[in-house]
């Protein structure tokens, strides 16, 4: 079964496979990788600071030469077969 790890950028869904240089996770890890091995984000146990944006849970993207910082509510997985 193929995975495939999608990404709303700016308002735009992407397949984030569609780009070889794309990385996920503050490892860097190419997105069916940083699926397989736990999808890991960032995410405080406790905040330093309350209502502010840098204590939100976030995943780094590196998309076609752009860093993107954005919340994990906007990747989803699609498994096809």
């Amino acid at each position: 079964m193929a995975v495939q790890v999608h990404a709303c950028l700016l308002g735009n869904w992407v397949n984030l496979g569609d780009d070889p240089q794309c990385t996920v996770g503050n490892h860097g890890s190419s997105p069916s990788k940083w699926w397989e091995e736990n999808a890991e984000i960032w995410s405080p146990t406790e905040k330093e600071q309350d209502h502010t944006l840098y204590q939100l849970d976030y995943v780094h993207v590196y998309y076609k030469g752009v860093d993107y910082r954005i919340n994990p509510i906007f990747i989803q997985i699609v498994n096809s077969l």
